[in-house]
């Protein structure tokens, strides 16, 4: 069993930077892969980035790639999402998860993967 807690969201103005934390409270083996998800309103919730908990290997959504950095601390068992150049369409709760990954499906790209999520951070990008 694992639980996730998110902070570090908030408001800032197109081009700006924030950055998101999730601290992992529980069991992280070395199967654990952890994710980013957001959610805009009326829409549904997509793949941000991932790393995985054991060497830390990462992977991102196009949209974010080269704009978002996603990191882990091992020992104090967080882990980072960077967001920098934000835009007005990065607006959404953002979501941490954790999952397993026992075999190769589903991908950790995807929101079945993932068994356990945080409660999520309000993001809001203003022009």
């Amino acid at each position: 069993q694992v639980q996730l807690e998110e902070t570090g969201g908030g408001d800032v103005q197109a081009g700006g930077s924030l950055r998101l934390s999730c601290v992992a409270y529980g069991q992280m083996d070395s199967t654990i892969v952890m994710g980013w998800f957001r959610q805009a309103p009326g829409k549904e919730r997509e793949f941000v980035a991932g790393i995985r908990w054991s060497g830390g290997v990462t992977f991102y959504a196009d949209s974010v790639q080269g704009r978002f950095s996603i990191s882990r601390d091992y020992l104090n068992r967080r882990t980072y999402l960077e967001m920098n150049s934000l835009k007005p369409e990065d607006t959404a709760t953002y979501f941490c998860a954790a999952g397993h990954e026992r075999s190769r499906l589903p991908s950790p790209r995807a929101l079945e993967f993932y068994t356990y999520w945080g409660q999520g951070t309000q993001v809001t990008v203003s022009s």
